[in-house]
């Protein structure tokens, strides 16, 4: 027990003091989102809109993710990740408190749009900051920290915010979120300033070759758009088939939702160590982690049985901690042939057109033809993904372009 205790902690060694840095901020700032997964809920239950309604309002998410993404990796390549990431999360915290006080359909679309419009031009920032802050060799492991991070305050966030909303409601989740927004923000003032900081891994590159020209990063941006629509029906329409079908009340969608952060944070490191050391390739790994993706919707048309919603966490769980470490390397690798801030923002725009498409066709899918329809409509959509994955890793494997 003792060496498979030091072998974990040996998974850590290396990075920089900065990259710690980040991954703290990034846990305050996550641990306070229990909001995200809990908003179709709370846009159904408490305030009485119909899935219709909710999807729009979620594709209103989805575009000012989509916008905030493109404003953050301009932003970031003309004037620094650091001012950006500071103005960011703390505009956010006073526009997260906002949000609750507001109530109709027309106001709710702006309101969120809104928020994550400035909320997103944080996240090709933090990339790139992470690369600066990260050795080329440490990048995987930087990215695998900051997602630890982000998983243990999803892992804590739900199962709070579940008995939150079973006490006082659903205003308190917009509090907290405002707050943990505004105090990651101060933190990052205190502990990264530029002056204090140390840049490991300053890309600089002579002629920097366009985002918008990279064919292979295309294609590779198509499929993780389509993993991402996919994914995202475990925050959107997913919370709503425990609910409705497997009966579950919020603080069990809590607990649920909160075991898949929870398991990534004691699992992830060590796996993509031992898989950073193995044969396979980047491409490969994410092709692998989108067919364990698809089996988590295909096993919930297998049986009523309520245990099987469990089974098909675990096979998301161990999907996404294959696929997503290797994605972000994926991006940052291929970010320093050009502009990183575009390449960037462009990944974090794959997954803001999730956010517009994911949310939406969820919601229309299952008002209209049910929950068993819809997930046979995400594995379709994930042998897309795959297919993808697998025309990459042969183009790559007999083209450098």
């Amino acid at each position: 027990m003792k060496t498979l205790f030091k072998n974990y902690i040996n998974t850590f060694r290396g990075l920089s003091q900065e990259v710690w840095w980040l991954a703290l901020i990034t846990l305050i700032n996550r641990a306070g989102t229990m909001v995200i997964p809990f908003l179709s809920l709370y846009l159904t239950k408490d305030l009485d809109f119909s899935l219709s309604n909710v999807g729009w309002i979620m594709t209103a998410f989805g575009l000012g993710s989509a916008g905030g993404s493109w404003l953050g990796g301009k932003l970031t390549d003309k004037i620094g990740f650091y001012k950006i990431m500071v103005y960011s999360l703390i505009a956010t915290g006073f526009l997260f408190v906002g949000l609750q006080y507001l109530k109709t359909f027309e106001s709710l679309c702006l309101g969120i749009f809104l928020v994550m419009l400035v909320a997103d031009t944080f996240r090709p920032a933090m990339f790139v900051a992470l690369s600066a802050y990260s050795k080329p060799e440490n990048k995987t492991r930087s990215v695998t920290l900051i997602r630890l991070a982000i998983n243990l305050g999803f892992s804590a966030g739900p199962a709070i915010g579940g008995l939150i909303i079973t006490s006082i409601g659903y205003g308190g989740l917009f509090w907290i979120d405002g707050i943990t927004c505004l105090l990651a923000g101060l933190l990052l003032l205190k502990v990264l300033h530029p002056k204090k900081s140390k840049t490991l891994d300053e890309v600089k590159t002579e002629n920097p070759k366009s985002a918008y020209k990279d064919r292979s990063y295309w294609i590779f941006l198509i499929s993780m758009a389509l993993f991402g629509i996919v994914f995202l029906q475990y925050f959107s329409t997913i919370p709503l088939y425990y609910k409705d079908v497997h009966m579950l009340t919020e603080f069990e969608i809590g607990l649920l939702l909160g075991m898949n952060g929870f398991l990534i944070f004691v699992f992830e490191m060590p796996l993509v160590k031992w898989l950073e050391n193995s044969v396979y390739t980047m491409t490969g790994l994410i092709l692998f982690g989108a067919i364990l993706t698809a089996l988590s919707f295909a096993v919930l048309n297998t049986t009523t049985w309520a245990g099987i919603v469990i089974v098909g966490m675990l096979l998301m769980t161990i999907g996404e901690m294959v696929a997503f470490p290797f994605s972000n390397a994926f991006a940052l690798k291929r970010a320093a042939r050009g502009n990183q801030g575009e390449y960037m923002a462009l990944y974090s725009i794959a997954f803001s057109v999730s956010h517009i498409f994911g949310h939406n066709s969820g919601m229309q899918l299952v008002d209209k033809f049910g929950f068993d329809f819809t997930w046979n409509i995400m594995i379709v959509l994930m042998v897309i993904c795959v297919v993808l994955l697998i025309f990459l890793k042969r183009r790559l494997k007999i083209k450098t372009d």
